[in-house]
Order: C-alpha cells, then sequence, then structure tokens
C-alpha cells in the first residue's frame, strides 16, 4: 500500500513508545495498536447503521476523507477528526474518543485479523475529515435513511 510507512510513523507517533509501536506492526501486520486519542487525532464512532451511508455522502464530495475505521462485527465506524473535536462534539448517538481515551487500530497497511479494520486507511499525511462536513454528511445520511424507512 502506497503510504503505509508514512501512515504507520503518523499513527504511531502518539503511541507512548511509537518505535515499539512501529515494530510490534512490523512483525505482525495483521495486529493492532492500542493508541491514545487527543494526541494528533479524535474518533467519532457513528452506529453503523449511520456510518456507511455518512461514509458514502462523504465520497461523493471529498477527494480523501480522512482515515475510517470499522469495529469488530461492523457495528460501529469510527471517523478520525482534528484533536479537540470529542471536547466540544454535541451530537446524540454519537460516541467519542478524545484525550485520556483510547482506540484499537489496525495497521494500516495490512489485512487485519478479523476484528477492527479500515473502510478508508491513513494516507500517511495527517489528512482528517472536518467535523463541520461530518456532521453535513451524517445529516444528509440520516435524513436519506428516514425515507427509506417510511420515516419522512
Amino acid at each position: 500500500m502506497p503510504g503505509a510507512k508514512t501512515a504507520v510513523a503518523w499513527l504511531a507517533s502518539v503511541a507512548p513508545d511509537p518505535e515499539v509501536c512501529r515494530r510490534d506492526w512490523e512483525r505482525d501486520p495483521s495486529g493492532v495498536a492500542l493508541l491514545p486519542a487527543g494526541k494528533a487525532w479524535d474518533v467519532l464512532i457513528l452506529p453503523s447503521r449511520l456510518g456507511y451511508p455518512t461514509l458514502d455522502v462523504l465520497s461523493r464530495v471529498l477527494d480523501q476523507p480522512g482515515p475510517v475505521l470499522a469495529d469488530f462485527g461492523d457495528a460501529r465506524t469510527g471517523f478520525f477528526v482534528p484533536a479537540g473535536t470529542a471536547a466540544r462534539w454535541v451530537g446524540t448517538g454519537v460516541r467519542t474518543a478524545g484525550l485520556g481515551t483510547w482506540i484499537v487500530v489496525p495497521y494500516p497497511g495490512g489485512l487485519s485479523s478479523g476484528g477492527t479494520r479500515w473502510l478508508v486507511p491513513p494516507d500517511g499525511t495527517g489528512t482528517l475529515t472536518d467535523p463541520s462536513l461530518l456532521e453535513l454528511a451524517m445529516h444528509e445520511a440520516a435524513a436519506a435513511l428516514a425515507v427509506e424507512g417510511g420515516g419522512g
């Protein structure tokens, strides 16, 4: 995967020991790392019923959205946003991972071992999704779901 080495360096930079994190991933690319949110990025976590349609909307308006994760069983979708977003987020139904929280992150260039996986892997440049744009995409996706479900 192009940029995998820079993506690894970018993700590992927030680890308590970036070199150990990087080496562990190189030894086992199907492994995961537990990384602290709130340093280089926060994560907004949506139920996948809304997360996947939101990613579809973002993909239509952005050349490259920020990194997006899907968790075990595809129950939740996590969008990487600028650090500090979690402390300011007021939307209902959205969980946040910011300063003081940790998330499970798979190697950005390898195949996941069936747990957390990248829907949009980091590109190594530090690209993140703008929270205002994410919110607008969530509203559009929710409106479409309401219409599909007969709620509107």
